[in-house]
């Protein structure tokens, strides 16, 4: 008898075994896995929607630039201070906070802290904190976009990763869309509450956009319990991409990568100084109504949301991303165009702005990785995003000062003589790789 309890013992012993693979206790409910693609899609929901509340926010100045200019009294060089504040941190600082990686949870609070100071600056009918909000917010929005990639590639890896990139891009563009068409119907709201239009409106207005950071920091809060958890169950580390930023590299990068540079720059001061400036454009140029102009603004985030993982895909398959990088850099020097110098109604422009700066992103970053080794990758993307960062600083002041002297037409033409740099500097980038002989970028 002693000996068959034993055996029966034993075979109880193999079955727990077999349902608690690792460890002891209960067996672990798919979504409660780390390892469990179930898991890995309940956090890559928290992912997509942590960095909703900084983008929806980024763009309130563009969604209300009329309201800004009168409640406040400005300029539009003084407005585009707003765009220029958020850049100038990340010139620098992206550097060190990828090096440091603080964690989604101090970045989220950069992001809100900043939006309150912001929409506090408007109700006090104070400027200068307004830009001190949109200093203090710029800090935490490239840096929170930083920790965001890095939970991607710790939780996905291989094929899945274009895929979470293209889904995180694309809440991200929701977020801006949103915003572009709801800020002024909450502005209205505010004004009837309020009962005239004024700066205590404009900055109600903005500190209800704050709950949107509030909503991302609870998702920052809640990726952060995740994920010690998943290091804790799979006994491994997360959030270690293995990149190092070391400054130094920025000598030894080749000359294809500062033609990438000088694209990456020439585009996007071209695409996100416009859209800042874009709703009083349609108004005034095409007679539309405010509404009518910020939908037509916020196309262009309409069309990349679902764009961006398509795109992504037909470009992973085809390969040339140096020939779509042309197409795209061609589609928006024609956008720009017709905005320009015809009166074509502007949702044809717009929408064709739309897919080629989806296509542009799609093709464009991949790029550093043919040109620069897997040991620079950080320091590269680091750097291109800190010129990126101090050209768009740079060319929204100047846009401003531009459209106060000289006028929408002008500004435009500006805006194409950028496209027609960039368009020069991918030529030449497509001839280099040629005549070295690597056309890593074409095939």
């Amino acid at each position: 008898m002693e000996g068959e309890d034993e055996v029966r013992n034993l075979l109880e012993d193999e079955d727990e075994d077999r349902q608690t693979p690792r460890g002891p206790g209960r067996p672990m409910l798919p979504i409660c896995d780390p390892s469990h693609l179930l898991h890995r899609v309940v956090v890559l929901v928290f992912m997509c929607f942590l960095g909703f509340g900084s983008y929806f926010c980024y763009d309130n100045p563009a969604a209300l630039q009329t309201q800004v200019i009168q409640d406040m009294k400005l300029n539009t060089a003084t407005f585009m201070q707003l765009y220029a504040w958020y850049s100038w941190p990340n010139v620098v600082l992206y550097h060190w906070f990828t090096v440091i990686l603080l964690g989604t949870i101090i970045f989220s609070l950069f992001v809100c802290v900043g939006q309150v100071i912001f929409a506090s600056g408007a109700l006090l009918n104070r400027f200068w904190l307004m830009e001190v909000g949109r200093f203090v917010f710029g800090i935490g929005g490239e840096s929170l976009a930083v920790a965001q990639n890095t939970y991607a590639v710790s939780w996905f890896k291989g094929k899945e990763l274009n895929l979470v990139f293209g889904l995180q891009l694309s809440m991200a563009r929701l977020g801006s869309t949103v915003n572009m068409n709801i800020m002024g119907w909450v502005y209205g709201k505010v004004e009837d509450l309020v009962g005239s239009p004024g700066h205590t409106t404009l900055g109600a207005s903005l500190m209800i956009a704050a709950v949107t950071c509030l909503f991302s920091l609870s998702c920052a809060l809640v990726l952060a319990f995740l994920d010690k958890r998943a290091e804790r169950i799979l006994q491994k580390e997360q959030g270690n991409t293995g990149e190092v930023i070391k400054l130094t590299d920025v000598k030894d990068f080749p000359f294809p990568l500062w033609l990438i540079f000088i694209i990456c720059v020439c585009y996007y001061v071209a695409v996100f100084p416009f859209i800042g400036l874009g709703q009083v454009f349609f108004i005034e140029k095409f007679n539309f109504s405010p509404a009518e102009a910020r939908a037509v603004n916020s196309i262009v985030y309409i069309i990349s949301a679902p764009a961006s993982p398509v795109l992504g895909f037909i470009v992973d398959k085809t390969g040339r991303n140096v020939i779509w990088v042309i197409i795209a850099v061609v589609a928006t020097l024609c956008a720009h165009m017709m905005l320009a110098f015809t009166f074509w109604n502007p949702w044809i422009a717009m929408s064709l702005l739309g897919v080629s700066y989806s296509l542009l992103a799609c093709a464009l970053w991949p790029m550093v990785a043919f040109v620069v080794p897997e040991h620079q990758l950080g320091t590269a993307y680091g750097f291109m995003q800190s010129i990126q960062n101090l050209g768009l600083a740079v060319i929204a002041i100047a846009a401003g000062a531009l459209l106060d002297t000289r006028g929408y037409l002008v500004l435009e033409v500006f805006f194409c003589a950028c496209i027609c740099l960039a368009l020069m500097a991918v030529v030449m980038l497509y001839f280099v790789d040629y005549l070295r002989g690597n056309r890593r970028m074409e095939l």
